[in-house]
């Protein structure tokens, strides 16, 4: 009776690894999958929230317009200690913060209700520019990633 619960209970453990495993591995994606390489963008708007969650950061900024109307967008970036050891801070990105990003956006184009971007690199208003990017992920290789393996 013993062993079988022994037998039993690893079961149950091995089953819950592999469900958290694949939730984990799904929610994970290469650059790729979602985005354009071919579509490079620059956006030039003010910070509306940041979020600072595995496995993929989203800044979340407005983009004035042509016609004076904002559209809102979410850029990807790194994993939130990826941009810490890159020097990002809650303090660098304050709501209301003014910031140019360079990223590439998704796939689909779409911009209903916001429009999705992979963010390579980001200004502030003073000139410093940090790399947002994740590294390996099959982003277009451009220099911009300090931990890029140079050819």
């Amino acid at each position: 009776m013993q062993r079988w619960l022994r037998v039993v209970s690893r079961l149950v453990g091995l089953g819950l690894v592999l469900v958290l495993t694949a939730a984990r591995m799904q929610a994970h994606h290469a650059f790729a999958a979602e985005f354009d390489a071919n579509k490079p963008v620059k956006l030039t708007g003010t910070i509306t929230k940041m979020e600072w969650v595995n496995p993929h950061s989203w800044l979340h900024i407005n983009v004035k317009k042509a016609d004076g109307t904002t559209q809102p967008w979410m850029v990807e970036g790194g994993p939130p200690t990826s941009l810490v050891r890159r020097g990002f801070s809650k303090k660098s990105l304050v709501v209301g913060t003014e910031v140019i990003v360079n990223g590439f956006q998704s796939k689909d184009h779409a911009c209903r209700p916001i429009c999705r971007a992979n963010g390579r690199d980001i200004t502030f208003t003073d000139g410093r520019k940090l790399f947002m990017g994740s590294s390996g992920t099959g982003a277009p290789l451009d220099g911009q990633d300090p931990s890029e393996k140079k050819k």
